[in-house]
């Protein structure tokens, strides 16, 4: 089984780093590949940043050249761009924030998000609701930490934040707690046991689950929403049809 891991923005380091994230916690078996946007934003923090990642990520797919794929997972969390992908490719596509939000649903009556910048909370509590999970979140709370932030190795601190925002969330009711960003895969080991609550990784939430679509034979239905795009002529950035 092989699985593309897409990064939302044009940061190849913290593509490798979700991509050991998406191996530790891949089956025997599963081969795991990263994809970085050729364009777009070197990290996606806002609602323009999140549509021009989108954009930039549906074209990495549309462009694909590489071995034949069993299928995606989007690796940026509350970042837009999905259902666009279920459109495109003929595999299961899974977010890594639905993912997320959907086991820490089985482990919990409700679930916090812990994520970057403040900046982004609005747009993660949406894309929550427009996944039919967004009852279930008690609180999403920011470190006031950049993308970016997460990868200048200052682990400590990154650490102390994550703390700090998780006790927030505990005090508004999270029974479990998710990491709202790819780049914070692996935190997940280091605090959860200072927590004593659940802490879900979105990643590999997304890869478990891709697997077992893959192994029960299941892909996204055509039956209306995401039904293939119309045929027509599209123009993309580039200027190729």
């Amino acid at each position: 089984m092989r699985i593309v891991v897409t990064n939302c923005n044009t940061t190849q380091e913290m593509t490798e780093e979700i991509v050991r994230g998406a191996r530790a916690a891949a089956g025997p078996g599963t081969t795991v590949t990263g994809l970085t946007p050729a364009w777009g934003p070197e990290s996606a923090e806002g609602w323009l940043d999140s549509y021009l990642s989108a954009a930039a990520v549906i074209d990495l797919l549309r462009t694909y050249d590489g071995p034949p794929y069993d299928a995606v997972v989007m690796a940026g969390f509350g970042e837009h761009g999905r259902e666009g992908v279920r459109e495109l490719v003929d595999v299961p596509v899974v977010d890594i924030t639905e993912a997320a939000a959907h086991l820490a649903c089985l482990l919990g009556r409700r679930y916090g998000v812990v994520t970057t910048l403040e900046r982004s909370c609005g747009q993660i509590e949406d894309n929550l609701e427009l996944a039919g999970v967004g009852r279930n979140c008690a609180a999403v709370v920011g470190t006031g930490l950049s993308v970016l932030d997460l990868g200048d190795g200052d682990r400590e601190r990154t650490e102390e934040a994550f703390l700090a925002a998780a006790e927030q969330a505990g005090r508004a009711g999270a029974e479990v707690l998710v990491l709202g960003c790819a780049g914070m895969t692996g935190l997940e080991r280091v605090v959860g046991e200072k927590l004593g609550l659940p802490v879900v990784d979105g990643v590999a939430a997304a890869v478990k689950l891709a697997e077992s679509l893959v192994a029960l034979g299941l892909t996204t239905s055509r039956a209306g929403s995401y039904a293939k795009p119309v045929p027509k002529r599209r123009v993309w950035g580039r200027g190729t049809a």
